[in-house]
């Protein structure tokens, strides 16, 4: 297969982003695909990241075959940790989503949430995540859509943070709007077969604005997109501090409210 070109991972693996990830259930993050899933069941998760989601999806396919997919060496460790400190088992697999080292018709079902809007080829992806899923076998993909997220108030800092996220994201080579697309992408790589939706997370208790706002206030200061926005010259320390300064107050309202949609497919194969 022609090489696919390769992509930067836009968030990078920082304890600010992980704070995030972690947070990540089956149950808050692919509700919509556990229905489909059974005890006995073999899957594969492409982009397990810190694999709490990863995990839980584990148990409930016990006994079945677990299998991570991860793009390099540090984000796979982080898989195989949480696994083995959640005891569960799982082979950890390192390499490309656009050419996964599997064998055809090799698990049951494949998963991968928020995966697509980073990679270069969704559609390519999708059709290695088909050719290795067997026949009567399930696809489960989620994925958010940035220019979809709403909140309140309207803190002028959270539309420049959106607006820099877009610009860093689209030049790594990636689609930050995805949700809308995950249905076009599927068409596209002869996929036909499935049900397509959404489903949102909103932080709006002052626990969850807290954790949420705090969590972004830290990462705009601290990760890769933090970095990249400084190198490729988008913004400056200020302007940074100025964003992580409007999380905090939009965090800090007693009005605030912040909703995040995601697109979700179920493929059958």
């Amino acid at each position: 297969m022609p090489v696919t070109p390769p992509t930067a991972y836009t968030h990078g693996h920082a304890d600010s982003v992980l704070r995030s990830h972690r947070w990540r259930t089956a149950d808050n993050s692919c509700a919509y695909l556990l229905p489909h899933l059974r005890a006995g069941t073999s899957l594969l998760d492409v982009g397990s990241g810190p694999a709490t989601i990863t995990a839980d999806l584990g148990r409930v396919i016990a006994p079945g075959a677990l299998t991570a997919l991860e793009m390099n060496d540090e984000a796979a460790a982080l898989s195989r940790a949480e696994l083995d400190r959640q005891g569960v088992a799982a082979t950890v697999l390192t390499g490309d989503a656009h050419d996964i080292d599997l064998p055809d018709d090799a698990v049951d079902a494949s998963h991968a949430h928020q995966v697509l809007q980073h990679v270069a080829d969704p559609v390519q992806v999708l059709r290695e995540m088909a050719r290795v899923t067997r026949p009567g076998g399930v696809i489960g993909v989620r994925d958010s859509d940035y220019t979809a997220f709403t909140w309140w108030p309207r803190v002028p800092a959270l539309d420049e943070w959106l607006r820099l996220y877009l610009l860093a994201a689209r030049a790594n080579g990636g689609e930050p709007d995805a949700g809308r697309r995950l249905l076009s992408w599927a068409h596209a790589a002869g996929l036909h077969d499935l049900e397509a939706g959404s489903s949102t997370w909103c932080f709006a208790t002052p626990d969850d604005r807290a954790w949420w706002g705090g969590m972004w206030a830290d990462r705009i200061l601290d990760s890769a997109l933090a970095r990249q926005l400084l190198e490729d010259g988008h913004t400056d320390h200020a302007g940074l501090q100025r964003i992580s300064d409007g999380w905090r107050e939009w965090a800090a309202h007693p009005d605030g409210w912040f909703s995040i949609l995601h697109g979700e497919l179920v493929i059958r194969v």
